[in-house]
């Protein structure tokens, strides 16, 4: 029985630049950095893989964003559309996103749309958003507010 997220995970070429974003434009924090070596891989079915992974997210809260650096093995495909078979994408909930929305864009962050006004099952409303992050991987964004409702 799965009892709740544990985290997600980007495999990212610049981990600093994707540190940057994550911690200096979205506001996450680092919570833990790991070397992990071959002996540490293992269960990824990667032989020999050497990783850099950092985890970021927000103090108290069990779950995580993992951005993984592969060092042994770089990655060199490119990101497709968000309609990409196997296309992922992380949602995150935020507090007055129209005030978050125009922090970000004046930060060079890319959306696909201006904040759309969404209108839960009960009335209520709030905005949602989608973006990507330095190296193309799908983010969407929920009003707090509206998360909670629907």
């Amino acid at each position: 029985m799965i009892t709740s997220f544990n985290h997600s995970g980007f495999v990212v070429a610049d981990m600093e630049r994707e540190v940057t974003f994550y911690r200096d434009v979205l506001g996450l924090e680092v919570l833990r950095e790991i070397d992990a070596g071959p002996d540490a891989s293992k269960h990824t079915g990667i032989p020999n893989a050497n990783r850099k992974l950092v985890f970021l997210g927000k103090p108290g809260q069990s779950y995580a964003l993992e951005l993984v650096h592969f060092i042994e093995f770089p990655s060199k495909d490119a990101h497709g559309t968000n309609t990409s078979l196997g296309a992922a994408h992380v949602c995150f909930n935020v507090d007055g996103l129209d005030k978050r929305y125009e922090e970000w864009v004046e930060k060079g962050m890319e959306f696909l749309t201006p904040l759309v006004e969404r209108i839960g099952p009960d009335g209520s409303s709030g905005w949602i958003c989608y973006g990507k992050d330095p190296e193309g991987n799908w983010l969407e964004f929920i009003d707090s507010g509206i998360s909670k409702k629907s």
